[in-house]
């Protein structure tokens, strides 16, 4: 097995947990490797820090999986990590939908595995963790006897690695439109065609703590996408809500899941760009007693922030404005490039645009099924806040 040195001055990060490798990062190395091996790493003087798949094509050059110089990575070790991992979820009670495996968190780097009930779909984002996409597959029939396992690789970072994308089944063929139940409400997903992996799991906690501010409720949601948020307003007891979103399959599959539930006379969606639309209401003086924003990412890299940063205060000064005095503004951010303590100073600076003060009601991060390891930054990437708009 092949060895690599890290470098004097800037191992420390790794050392300390984090279980990225970058080139810059790796000084000497022995032996030799074919792209997507295991290798092991060491620091600069000798000692061993771990072992993981190196991938020469790649930015972040290793991606280590085990701090144990004696652990043997094999089929048996994915089998162990997915079944540790299974048992923390259903510790903390997430056994019907959850994130079963969220990559680094799970000390399985750029493995992404959802659970939707008895069907799984699957991300395999680096080369070291491809080749070992069998190994993981079998570990699921093992560990689940799934009705069905889908291959989600159709996604742009998967070319950074040198691999194509792709999509298609890791089982036999099953109906990808399905049926998932959560909060006591049910959704459609289509596992194929859906967005990412085709439901967004890391906002089911951050769904419920809207019930109490949409109780009577007129409501906007921008950016609805299927409408989970919406349903769940009406679900809520909100009198009215209407939903926007770009994408008319998403609009399509939001008023099935209004019929669903039998909310169609409370919920009703619109295909529009929801920018123009709020600027045009802002102008017009249009008013809600809660508005819903949960955009999509502004930016995928660290060249863009800038520009995700004025997106997010855009978006955010106009739903700001669409909110009644007294009422509740619900916004979310998901890029990790934008940490926190940023994402908070975006909306100030929203709201004193607006000329307007918020008191804070909730303030929350994605769900827990998407554990924070902490020294690993890159796993908080969610904001989720609940502000009075006075």
């Amino acid at each position: 097995m092949a060895k690599f040195f890290l470098r004097k001055k800037i191992g420390d990060r790794v050392v300390n947990g984090h279980p990225w490798v970058f080139s810059n990062e790796l000084g000497d190395h022995e032996g030799s490797f074919e792209a997507g091996d295991i290798v092991e790493v060491y620091s600069y003087n000798g000692s061993f820090v771990g072992k993981g798949y190196i991938n020469p094509a790649s930015q972040i050059r290793i991606r280590l999986v085990s701090r144990q110089k004696d652990e043997a990575i094999d089929d048996q070790f994915f089998y162990d990590r997915i079944s540790a991992a299974w048992e923390y979820r259903k510790q903390i009670g997430y056994v019907e939908n959850c994130r079963l495996i969220f990559g680094e968190a799970d000390e399985l780097p750029a493995l992404i595995i959802d659970k939707f009930n008895d069907y799984f779909v699957i991300q395999t984002l680096a080369l070291g963790i491809d080749k070992w996409k069998s190994a993981i597959v079998s570990a699921l029939k093992k560990i689940f006897q799934p009705k069905g396992i889908y291959e989600r690789n159709d996604v742009p970072v998967r070319e950074l690695e040198g691999l194509p994308q792709q999509k298609g089944f890791l089982s036999a063929p099953f109906d990808t439109n399905i049926i998932l139940h959560e909060n006591g409400l049910k959704f459609h997903v289509d596992i194929e065609n859906g967005q990412k992996t085709g439901y967004f799991l890391d906002q089911q906690d951050n769904r419920r703590a809207i019930q109490h501010v949409v109780s009577g409720a007129n409501v906007l949601e921008a950016f609805c996408y299927t409408g989970t948020f919406s349903i769940h307003a009406a679900h809520y007891g909100a009198k009215s809500v209407l939903g926007l979103d770009i994408s008319e399959n998403a609009v399509a599959t939001a008023r099935k899941n209004a019929v669903l539930n039998g909310f169609e006379s409370i919920c009703s969606f619109n295909a529009v760009n929801a920018f123009d639309v709020l600027k045009q209401w802002g102008k017009e003086g249009k008013k809600f007693d809660v508005v819903m924003l949960d955009p999509p990412a502004f930016t995928k890299s660290r060249e863009n922030i800038q520009k995700a940063i004025t997106g997010y205060k855009e978006i955010n000064l106009r739903g700001i404005k669409l909110t009644r005095p007294g009422g509740f503004l619900v916004t979310a951010s998901c890029t990790n490039l934008v940490n926190p303590e940023l994402f908070l100073k975006t909306i100030d600076m929203a709201a004193k645009d607006a000329r307007r003060k918020l008191r804070q009601v909730t303030w929350q991060t994605q769900a827990a099924d998407h554990p924070i390891l902490w020294h690993v930054p890159n796993t908080q990437y969610l904001k989720f806040l609940i502000v009075q708009v006075l």
